[in-house]
């Protein structure tokens, strides 16, 4: 509704805008944390166009994804949580749930400790200030991850499906720490999984009109020819020799290379008119470990490189100056290129990876020698993909988004490390702030202590299990679906540090902004009844 060129607005203030967002709170949370832990539920979710069937589903993204509530303000705090949530799966993977289950107790543990501040302000300064050391305690107790524990790790994300964990952890263990995985839905009804070489960039598309796959914000092209060069293309006449040959003949083309936003805005709307099948990137990295990166780029796919640094002119480049790969998959911060072996030539990488040990040798600098790791990882490390199949659409997409997070949580404990699992590590963390002697931020911790046990007691009630224990010996917490209490690491019961550290962070943030929420401006609405 416009009245006269404006938008009217409500406005909601003080003790109704948060009583409201508290409801909007306890309705996403009540929905979504019924799925926490081994025993957690199942959510069934109706599609928005009622033409497309229904979800079922345990991922709690899913299901925070899938809420829109009718109040406005209501659903502001969905939305909110929703952020919290798609934030920590985006960076990890895993820990959506969590991430709303701490948001929930946060806000309503601080709503309870704020009416005895002096400072509320000051204390939700503190709340973000203790957090960040409880993260930072977390990381001392985090573990690497062991062969062995790969299973465990898979196993657990997967919801302790062991099948699934197990091709999780081969897939992993084929490509190696530094190897890539991805996740694909199969043709037929088993899951199987397949390695083969590849490397990551870390760089994104050059523009979101180049996404061919919406669903996964990615542009996914198979039998790709690659065009790698420094020099910026500032006229699309400069790469006409290639451009031509892609449209008469179908072909489809990735471009690592700087671009003008001008030649961005030229490739994109041919690529929207669907006459050209197309990407573009930007070189990763700068100064001279751009150019050694995009030397491994090139030699990677058998393209041939060319520089601004050595004079090259990109207008003579031709048709077999460009490189190949069986696949690409463009994300917003991310590339994964899968290699095309009949076109490298695997002498030559072979000498470089010798080259570059040999430089690690001699470098003593540590950034140094982590960089030539991550080349050498770049031209040896492998990518595998996991073909998930299913008995009917709707067991395939289930089963697809718990691989999919598994993935994404095995990839986090391998940079991170592992922690004890099942909320105890949060709750134990817990207990420390709750038991402090130190006066020093007494309400802050008092908020987040009492948050951070949430997680744990929710996980056991899902279980239908109300225990009363106290778990504050190291690692000695209760595996709910056996019943049996012992040390959690070597049960295999374990959470990767990165998914705690972003579920923990994401929370606290969501809850902090909502926790100085005093007016909240909605869009004026009118229903009517027909």
């Amino acid at each position: 509704m416009e009245t006269g060129g404006y938008s009217p607005k409500d406005l909601h203030f003080a003790e109704e805008a948060r009583d409201k967002l508290i409801k909007g709170i306890s309705k996403m949370s009540e929905a979504v944390k019924s799925t926490l832990g081994p025993m957690g539920n199942t959510v069934l979710i109706e599609s928005a166009s009622h033409t497309h069937g229904i979800t079922v589903t345990k991922d709690g993204v899913t299901v925070a994804k899938s809420i829109q509530l009718l109040d406005p303000v209501e659903n502001l705090a969905v939305q909110m949580m929703r952020e919290a949530a798609s934030r920590t799966a985006a960076n990890a993977g895993d820990g959506t749930t969590t991430a709303i289950v701490l948001t929930e107790s946060l806000v309503n543990h601080g709503l309870e400790e704020l009416d005895y501040a002096e400072n509320k302000t000051q204390v939700l300064r503190d709340l973000v200030t203790i957090t960040n050391e409880v993260v930072d305690h977390l990381k001392k107790r985090s573990r690497t991850v062991s062969k062995r524990k790969l299973l465990d790790v898979a196993t657990i994300s997967a919801n302790n499906d062991k099948d699934v964990g197990q091709i999780i952890a081969d897939t992993y263990s084929s490509v190696g720490k530094n190897g890539i995985v991805t996740v694909e839905k199969s043709q037929g009804s088993d899951t199987t999984f397949e390695t083969t070489n590849g490397l990551k960039i870390d760089r994104g598309y050059s523009s979101p009109l180049f996404i061919n796959n919406q669903k996964k914000d990615e542009c996914i092209m198979e039998d790709v020819y690659i065009l790698v060069s420094d020099a910026e293309i500032n006229n699309i006449l400069v790469i006409e020799n290639i451009l031509k040959p892609i449209i008469n003949e179908g072909k489809k083309l990735l471009i690592v290379a700087p671009c003008s936003q001008q030649v961005i805005n030229t490739l994109a709307a041919n690529v929207m008119k669907n006459s050209l099948k197309l990407c573009a990137i930007i070189p990763p990295s700068f100064g001279y470990k751009q150019h050694e990166l995009m030397q491994d780029i090139a030699l990677s796919v058998g393209a041939t490189y060319f520089s601004e640094k050595t004079g090259d002119d990109l207008s003579i480049m031709t048709f077999s100056d460009l490189g190949r790969a069986k696949k690409i998959i463009i994300g917003r911060d991310s590339s994964i290129i899968i290699k095309d072996d009949e076109h490298v030539e695997q002498s030559l990488i072979k000498e470089r990876v010798d080259q570059l040990w040999d430089a690690h040798k001699i470098t003593t600098q540590k950034q140094d020698k982590e960089f030539i790791l991550s080349r050498i990882a770049s031209l040896t490390g492998g990518v595998g993909v996991i073909y998930v199949g299913g008995n009917t659409d709707l067991e395939q997409k289930e089963l697809f988004d718990r691989v999919d997070d598994a993935v994404c949580a095995v990839r986090s404990a391998l940079e991170e490390g592992i922690l004890p699992g099942a909320g105890l590590a949060l709750y134990q963390e817990g207990l420390l702030l709750l038991g402090s002697k130190n006066s020093q931020k007494k309400i802050a911790k008092a908020i987040l202590g009492k948050a951070l046990k949430e997680p744990l007691l929710q996980i056991q009630r899902n279980a239908g299990i109300e225990n009363q224990r106290v778990y504050n010996e190291k690692n000695i917490g209760l595996d709910v679906k056996n019943n049996k209490e012992g040390d959690l690491i070597d049960m295999g019961i374990i959470d990767p540090m990165k998914v705690t550290k972003q579920a923990l962070q994401n929370a606290v943030s969501v809850a902090v902004t909502i926790l100085s929420t005093n007016a909240i401006v909605t869009m004026a609405r009118t229903y009517e009844s027909k």
